[in-house]
Order: C-alpha cells, then structure tokens, then sequence
C-alpha cells in the first residue's frame, strides 16, 4: 500500500516505480527506522495523543518486525522505501492501531532523522577503527624508532629520517580523522523529527523528549531547515575521503616500497597475489585496491554536493539521492581501515636496505651545510660550497661519507675533523631534538602523546 494513495486515481506506472523506489538501497536503515518510530511512538504517548495501550502494542510490535528482519525471518520488499515497508508491516500485524504511529510526522523529517542515525553509528564504528590502527602505526613506529631510512622529497632522497618517525607522521594524520569525524558528529548528533513535512505539526508534541530517548544531544531550530538540511552528511562524506586519502597515500608507498628497486618492505603473503601468467610475481594488490577506493569515496562526495547544490526549501525527491553515497562510503571505509590495520600489523620491514639507501643520495648534504654555519659561515655561502662538494662527489664517484678531510678542506678551511662524524646518518638523526624531530627520545615523546590521544 502507498502512503500517499488516497489522492490518486491511477496506480503508479510500473516503469516510474522501478524508478522511484528507494528500498533496494535505503533498507540497509530498517534498524534506525524502527529505533527512530518506536521513540517517536513513546513521546506521542508521553503527550497525549495516543493511548498508552496504543503505544505499548506499537512498540512491542516494532520490535518483533525488527528481530524478524535480522534473524531473516521477514523479507524486506513489496513497499516504495524502508519507511513504507516498516508502516506496512505494522498494519499488517496490528491493523488500523499501526496506522496511529505516522501522527505528527512526515516522511521528511522521519527519513532526516534515520539518516542522522546512520551517519551517526557510521562515525561512532570509524572512530574505533581508526583508534586501532592509530595504535597499530603507534606500535610499529615504537619498534621502529631507531631503524634509519631516507625521508624523500620530490620522490628523491632528501636528509635522514628513521620509519618510527614517518610511521608516526601517518599516526598523526589519521589522528586528525578521528578529530574531524569527531567533531563532525556534533552537528550530526541534532535531531530534525518533528520538523514535519516542512513547517513542523499542530500537535502538541515534545520534540526534546524524542531527541533524550534517541541520543540526540538537541533538536533543529528551523522546521524548513531540519527536513532539507543534508550539510552533516556532506561533511561527513569530506571527513571519510580525507580518511581515504591518506590511506591512498601510505599505500602509494606500500607499493614502491614493496618493489625491487627499493625493497623497503615485504608484504605479507596474506595480504598479496600473484599472476596468471608470471610464475615469479607477488602484487600488492591491496595496497593498490585501498588506493583505488579512495576514488569511490571522493565520488560520493561530489555526488552529494552536486545533489545538493541548485536545491530550493525545503524537501525535494532529489534528496534521495543522499542515501546510496553515505552507504557506499560507509562501506569503502569501514573494510578498508580493517584491511589496512590487519596487514600493517603483519608487513615486514627490511633494515637493512633502508640503511643502505640511506647512505646514498647525499642525504646528509644538509648536514655538511649546517656544519660550515655553525662555524660561522652565513649559511647561503654554505649551501653553495657544499652545492660544489655534491658535484665534486658526484663527478668523482664518491659519496659524503668516503670524503677525506683533506678533500673537505679544499672547499673550506672552516672544516675540521668533526665534519667525517657530521654527515653520518646517525649522527644526522641524534641531533634533530627539536619537537616534531626524528631523535629517539623526541620520538619517544611524540608516541607518547599519540598513545595518550587515542585512550581518550
């Protein structure tokens, strides 16, 4: 049965309703349709405007329509959306007592609400997952704290790092996920029931009583923008493509690492596949995949924004739209921070050649400048003589480390014996004490803080 069919002569085309129907897709929100009728069943009896045993019957009978959806006793079809589907069911079990839930409420504002449920049990599952694998990278870096590695830009090697403190960057990073999903769920957490279908209700119903029985910490201030507002969802569309993004990033390195020319890791067998026709190949196929889905995600971000972009007050049928991006991200994200925390805990990490790369590159050129400054020469003169020691280095096959002091002072008097232990990696790495440094016992303090963030 239609909730609407009163008005109409002629049943829907059968081509139109493929069309319009919704509940293929928004029936992944039978648990928070229910939970969202069954409280506003509880306040329209708290007001007066059903009877207690009324209220008692619908409620006891939401609840046996949802345990029978979960333990696959009942079949979610036949119905335009999970809204008609529940209402019907409903009737169907307790006649014209059911058709008493739908008092004072739209469909506007009942499907605003269930997706503000959803969006908010999305968030509270995504904030436990990144808290793991925050802890996971936490765990790694910690173990890592000492192991030297070149850090790169512009893909070149750049000055020496160690894997604890680029394990710890990435910590950081989905640290301010979980901040962002977090504070994201304040303007979630506001409940839009009783906005009606756009101007509120004449009944004398008690929407802060709904909001305490669902969790919500307050309700919408404006009717119009309560059933038309989809702001929270597109926020929280831009939180879980960040959370994508940088997964996409670390990945992107996964890949290379992983790679003979870099052999930085070794990915576990668990987590890689091989080919049809290679015999020798081992793909980082889910590192791949998890920088791949990010692109899902950024589309259901721009499709909600372009949903949402030319729409008119209040509620409009392009708002159904809304549902299959918030689902697909919801999805993407959740087995994608599982995926990853699972096979970061297992990668294997190789020492050795990231100590080799290390030595390589000039990465400690930085360092050699640095050390002329200290000695009071201004540091643009510096970097110019030590510009000229590189090409010295390169066009004679030598690195910084294999220079002789006498070859040093050939560029400048100002270089003393302290200049052979100055462009050593490890010395490199000891003296960055400064916070955000890479010096063990600032790292230490840096995972220290990442810890305590992630217990709060």
């Amino acid at each position: 049965m239609k909730l609407w069919s009163g008005r109409f002569k002629a049943d829907f085309d059968e081509v139109a309703e493929l069309f319009n129907d919704s509940l293929p897709f928004d029936c992944a929100m039978y648990a928070q349709d229910i939970t969202g009728s069954i409280a506003h069943c509880k306040m329209l009896c708290k007001c007066g405007i059903i009877e207690k045993t009324e209220a008692d019957k619908i409620v006891k009978t939401l609840e046996a329509i949802k345990a029978d959806i979960e333990a696959e006793k009942l079949e979610v079809v036949g119905a335009e959306d999970i809204h008609s589907f529940v209402e019907n069911e409903l009737v169907s079990r307790i006649g014209d007592v059911g058709k008493k839930l739908h008092t004072a409420r739209s469909r506007n504002d009942q499907v605003a609400t269930d997706i503000r449920l959803y969006v908010r049990d999305s968030i509270d599952n995504v904030t436990k997952l990144l808290r793991a694998l925050v802890k996971t990278l936490a765990d790694r870096a910690e173990a890592e704290i000492s192991t030297a590695m070149p850090a790169y830009t512009h893909m070149q090697k750049a000055q020496p790092t160690t894997l604890g403190h680029y394990l710890a960057a990435y910590a950081n990073m989905f640290l301010r996920d979980i901040e962002r999903f977090t504070d994201c769920r304040k303007r979630v957490n506001i409940l839009p029931l009783g906005s009606g279908a756009a101007v509120s209700t004449t009944f004398p119903i008690d929407r802060n009583y709904t909001a305490k029985l669902l969790g919500f910490d307050s309700v919408t201030e404006n009717s119009l923008d309560g059933v038309s507002d989809r702001d929270f969802a597109i926020e929280y569309l831009s939180c879980a493509s960040l959370t994508m993004l940088h997964l996409s990033r670390i990945n992107e390195e996964f890949v290379y690492w992983s790679g003979g020319e870099f052999s930085f890791i070794k990915l576990p067998d668990e987590f890689s596949t091989g080919s049809s026709i290679m015999p020798q190949k081992k793909n980082p196929d889910v590192n791949e995949l998890l920088r791949g889905k990010s692109g899902r995600v950024f589309g259901d971000l721009t499709a909600m924004l372009t949903v949402m972009k030319g729409l008119p007050l209040a509620y409009n049928k392009d708002m159904q739209e809304d549902k299959e991006p918030i689902f697909d991200a919801d999805k993407t994200l959740n087995i994608s921070l599982k995926v990853f925390t699972r096979m970061l805990a297992a990668v294997e990490f190789d020492r050795g050649a990231m100590a080799a790369a290390v030595e390589g590159g000039f990465s400690c050129a930085t360092e050699c400048a640095d050390y002329l400054a200290n000695k009071g020469v201004p540091f643009r003169t510096a970097h110019e003589v030590t510009g000229k020691i590189v090409l010295y280095c390169i066009e004679n096959k030598k690195t910084l480390q294999t220079l002789t002091l006498k070859e040093f002072k050939e560029f400048s008097d100002k270089f003393d014996k302290g200049i052979l232990d100055a462009v050593k990696a490890e010395t490199a790495i000891a003296g960055r004490k400064v916070i955000g440094g890479c010096e063990k016992n600032e790292l230490t303090r840096q995972i220290k803080v990442i810890r305590e963030k992630i217990e709060k």
